[in-house]
């Protein structure tokens, strides 16, 4: 099947390896070239005087081959070497050579290489018979050679502009799929931004409305109510200032690995664990990407020990050296599954990739009854 041409590395080169097809413009214009020709050509074969039959007829079929180019090039261009071999054979081979020499336009518009030399040959061998047939009248046929050359140079232009409004389509495919996935990445952006803050706030404020009915601890729990409340509303207005062209005022500290560890033992202490922290989390060796990746890791994991965590101690360990930040997070196994508090499982993955986007290793899973966080990030 015809097809648009082989283009390479560079766009401004047209190879012609393959056939084209013409457009709908380029279709009409062609059949009405067609119909008007040989509507002069039928008209003159019964109006004109001294008319020769068989000369009309070879015309009209001259011209109407070049209606089979809008489908078959190949076959079109076969036939018009028929009638031409049958109009020098009747002696009326000028008329069918000029079509031929129009023909040129068609064949560099639509034509593979093969066929481009396989009409330049038989051109060439038609103007060779007409120029030295048996004839006692001479014909110039430079007139023929000069309309083909003109011919060929409009079908050729044709054709590179076909392609080049092609590789628009495609440059402009290309740029709404760049700005759909734009639109998406932030979309995803915007969605983990308002997980990795918000649900850790709202899944304080859940826990501890479930504590509001005890008045040993009502007032801690209304008093951490206020504060994650707070917390989210700075939060979320930090995410939409972030999504409308950057941050305007200061925002919270999220990437501030110490803050982070003091909010969660804050957190955790206040829902009834007891937190062990080890480790210097204000290592100025900690580059800052490394800092971001550890504080979001501490603060995900505070949510999912506050929503599915067991009575016990929660282990915060830091180990530092020149080469790598590790940290471990440990928390006791549930006794039962939770299920006032869902779970998406979305904490875990948004860890995962945070880690390993910074080049790093992450495992979270049960270890010794406890379940077990580790992220290690290299310092370089």
């Amino acid at each position: 099947m015809p097809s648009g041409p082989s283009t390479r590395d560079d766009p401004g080169i047209l190879h012609m390896s393959r056939g084209e097809r013409l457009n709908a413009v380029e279709r009409v214009v062609v059949l009405a070239f067609v119909a008007a020709i040989s509507g002069v050509d039928i008209v003159g074969l019964f109006v004109a005087p001294g008319a020769e039959p068989v000369a009309s007829v070879l015309s009209i079929a001259s011209t109407a081959v070049f209606a089979l180019y809008l489908w078959w090039p190949l076959i079109a261009t076969a036939l018009l070497g028929v009638v031409f071999v049958l109009s020098f054979l009747a002696g009326t081979d000028s008329s069918v050579l000029f079509a031929a020499a129009i023909a040129a336009g068609m064949v560099l518009r639509l034509g593979s290489t093969a066929l481009l030399l396989w009409y330049a040959g038989g051109f060439l061998v038609a103007t060779a018979l007409v120029a030295y047939g048996d004839r006692s009248v001479p014909v110039n046929v430079g007139i023929y050679l000069v309309v083909a050359a003109v011919a060929g140079g409009v079908g050729y232009a044709l054709r590179m502009a076909a392609a080049r409004g092609r590789r628009l389509e495609r440059q402009l495919a290309e740029s709404a799929e760049q700005e759909r996935q734009a639109v998406l990445a932030e979309r995803r952006w915007i969605a983990g931004e308002l997980h990795d803050s918000i649900a850790h706030h709202l899944t304080v404020v859940a826990l501890h409305v479930q504590m509001l009915d005890d008045p040993a601890v009502s007032a801690e729990s209304q008093e951490a109510i206020r504060v994650a409340a707070r917390k989210a509303m700075a939060d979320l207005r930090f995410v939409i200032e972030l999504a409308d062209d950057g941050p305007r005022s200061a925002g919270p500290q999220t990437g501030d690995l110490g803050t982070a560890i003091d909010e969660a033992r804050e957190e955790l202490d206040a829902a009834g664990h007891r937190v062990q922290c080890d480790g210097n989390p204000r290592d100025e060796r900690i580059p800052r990407i490394a800092e971001i990746v550890l504080a979001r890791i501490v603060r995900e994991s505070a949510t999912n020990i506050l929503k599915h965590a067991g009575p016990g101690e929660v282990s915060i360990r830091l180990d530092v050296d020149d080469d790598v930040a590790a940290l471990t997070i440990r928390s006791p196994l549930p006794l039962a599954p939770r299920r006032d508090l869902p779970s998406s499982g979305t904490g875990l993955n948004r860890m995962a990739e945070r880690v390993i986007g910074a080049n790093g290793e992450f495992s979270a899973g049960a270890v010794d009854d406890h379940w077990q966080v580790s992220a290690r990030l290299p310092m370089t």
